[in-house]
């Protein structure tokens, strides 16, 4: 199976190497201790914390190899190949919400990035996909759930 880019921005790529970083030591150390208070309490059958423990463990080192497979496969977007005539990954666009007449603000990211308390959407999601190549101006239509949603693009910026 071939792997597919993992499209980062530099602060995304900074976040997940310093992720890497965190459960490789501290969060591995901390599971370590918890194993080895858990072995002393005796009887691994009826042991419960020792479960958990190892539970732990276990989900800690597919973190690990989850963020190694994206650091490896990181295609790190270069923000002086960013222009702001068309919408591309990185840019912040403005929006038009046609239908409810709302300003909004995007930052189009890659999917390991997408934060939608801070609106940052994927270029994979349906808006983002829509949006990618516009220009200033154009009109670009989403098919939502909700059905058809316009939005007139009024601004890009890095």
């Amino acid at each position: 199976m071939e792997e597919k880019d993992v499209i980062l921005t530099q602060e995304g790529y900074d976040k997940l190497e310093k992720e890497l970083n965190y459960l490789r030591t501290e969060k591995r150390t901390e599971i370590a201790e918890r194993i080895k208070v858990a072995l002393g309490f005796g009887d691994l059958s009826e042991n419960s914390e020792y479960d958990e423990a190892k539970t732990a463990q276990a989900e800690n080192e597919v973190k690990i190899a989850e963020l190694e497979n994206k650091i490896r496969h990181a295609k790190i977007i270069d923000e002086k190949e960013i222009d702001t005539q068309t919408v591309q990954i990185g840019n912040i666009v403005k929006v038009l919400d046609i239908e409810f007449d709302e300003k909004i603000e995007y930052t189009i990211v890659g999917s390991t990035e997408v934060n939608l308390a801070e609106n940052k959407i994927s270029n994979e999601s349906p808006l983002g996909a829509a949006l990618l190549g516009a220009k200033k101006n154009n009109v670009v239509e989403v098919n939502a759930p909700a059905g058809i949603m316009k939005y007139k693009i009024l601004s890009i910026k890095k």
